[in-house]
């Protein structure tokens, strides 16, 4: 499940806690992403 990061924002409020959790994790890698480039 390859995801953008608006719609990972969007699943942040998702009910479910598996979706939100992959979510967080994939913003975190955005920022990662984003700081190094």
């Amino acid at each position: 499940m390859k995801l953008n990061v608006s719609s990972a924002y969007r699943y942040l409020q998702s009910p479910n806690r598996k979706t939100r959790k992959r979510a967080l994790k994939l913003i975190k890698q955005n920022k990662k992403q984003r700081s190094v480039s």
